[in-house]
């Protein structure tokens, strides 16, 4: 099977790498974690390789529960819409994209900064919609406890409606700067959102006009039910996480098969999974690159973050031993397809916990490839030409080396094929991936209103 559309590339931004240990590989640069020079580095390997956008994530607490693994893992990072606009600064045409969580923020903070990140880059903003989910994160925002998962998707629904409104509340050409006739800008083309809804009381105008891209792209990352229908409503490139084909062409004809009910196409949302790759110049160089990144996991560390993944503490557990009996996934308030993603993968394999941290340590719950760029590539090409992939999300094992292997070896491979771009499409995020600007809903209710009237 053939596509006509291009392949989307996004490159994920944890540094030093994805991988657990990375910090710990030799050639990962872990003293650049909070060195901007780096990030810079980082972000204009990804717009020399022509990809869509480089992408941040983030959580707001230092994860405490095992004091050991606290010691022997990276938790510190910078606030991504700061950073993402000092890199506009320093790139030209990569999308910047930052992870903004609905639950302990407030809509019009968020529209602002996304609507000043979009002008600050000339219209390549990206906001990364997530609900927070753990303990650590309430006890930092007033609360005793996390929020429950359906309040909190419910919540975020609300939300990303509101920043809509408020992105809207400036017509394009509302900014008149008619000197001579002391008119700055046009009031009739300036709405109140008004917003009263369960969640959000908000008056606007928002005081940022209407952003380049008119809205900044919309990433989701849910896949759980009320995740995959907020998705199919309000996001433009979602970022998720499948093992096999045949999970992910599930997702995907799920998805694309929702938009309809929305009145949206299947070209207006672009899915993206994650894909952590090994690359190797041979296949024995990237298995023994495997192999040095599980020996360098302690034990500890490995136990905490399969623990933090599922929601359930296995620290008293034989790390030799399988999985015990778990929660079913309706009882978990945390992210419920990433905990069925890899009980899934842990009951198919019969791992036990070590295995099963050594299997999720880079990926997290995403697919992990391994190979020479030949092998990578046919890896890509299989879920993208068979409906089970827009594109994919790149999470280097560590950095620089591993984004710089992918754009210097695998994307050349990918262009060969016909499957990824030469040169970037346009200025916007929106043209490079093939998204439309959308309409402002003011001016096409006054559209219809003045074809009503007459």
């Amino acid at each position: 099977m053939s596509r006509k559309d291009k392949m989307r590339l996004g490159a994920f931004m944890m540094i030093p790498g994805h991988h657990v240990a990375s910090w710990r590989y030799e050639h990962s640069n872990a003293e650049g974690v909070l060195d901007y020079s780096f990030y810079r580095q980082v972000a204009k390997t990804a717009e020399r390789g022509k990809f869509d956008m480089v992408f941040l994530a983030d959580s707001y607490a230092v994860h405490e529960r095992f004091p050991l693994a606290l010691e022997q893992a990276v938790q510190v990072r910078l606030e991504p819409l700061t950073l993402l606009s000092a890199l506009a600064a320093d790139t030209e045409r990569v999308g910047l994209a930052g992870t903004v969580s609905t639950t302990y923020n407030e809509p019009f903070h968020v529209a602002r900064k996304f609507a000043s990140l979009d002008f600050i880059s000339g219209g390549r903003a990206a906001w990364n919609v997530v609900t927070s989910h753990t303990e650590d994160e309430a006890h930092n925002f007033n609360r005793d406890k996390e929020m429950l998962h359906d309040l909190r998707y419910e919540r975020a629904q609300e939300f990303v409606d509101v920043v809509r409104q408020l992105w809207d509340g400036w017509e394009d050409g509302a900014l008149v700067g008619d000197k001579e006739g002391s008119r700055f800008a046009d009031r009739s083309k300036i709405h109140r959102t008004n917003h009263q809804g369960k969640w959000f009381q908000v008056q606007g105008p928002l005081n940022v006009a209407r952003p380049p891209q008119g809205h900044p792209v919309v990433i989701q990352a849910g896949a759980s039910e009320p995740g995959r229908e907020l998705a199919a409503r309000t996001a433009e490139v979602i970022f998720t996480a499948w093992q096999t084909l045949e999970e992910a062409q599930s997702f995907y004809k799920d998805i694309k098969g929702r938009l309809a009910l929305y009145g949206r196409q299947h070209s207006d949302l672009k899915i993206m999974p994650g894909v952590f790759p090994i690359i190797g110049r041979t296949e024995e160089e990237a298995r023994e690159k495997k192999a040095r990144f599980e020996e360098l996991i302690p034990v500890e560390t490995g136990v905490a973050l399969l623990s933090g993944l599922i929601g359930f503490d296995l620290s008293p557990y034989p790390v030799d031993g399988p999985l015990p009996e778990l929660p079913k996934v309706e009882q978990v308030n945390g992210i419920k397809s990433r905990f069925q993603l890899i009980k899934d993968l842990a009951d198919r394999d019969e791992l036990t916990i070590r295995q099963l941290y050594q299997r999720i340590a880079g990926a997290r719950g995403h697919r992990e490839i391994f190979g020479t760029p030949e092998q990578i590539a046919d890896q890509l090409q299989e879920w993208f030409e068979n409906d089970a992939a827009d594109g994919f999300n790149i999470m280097p094992p560590y950095l620089p080396g591993g984004l710089e292997d992918f754009v210097d070896l695998v994307v050349p491979e990918l262009q060969r094929r016909g499957l990824f771009r030469t040169e970037y499409e346009g200025k916007t995020l929106r043209e490079n991936l093939g998204l439309q600007r959308p309409a402002n809903f003011y001016a096409e209710r006054a559209v219809e209103s003045s074809v009503t009237a007459g």
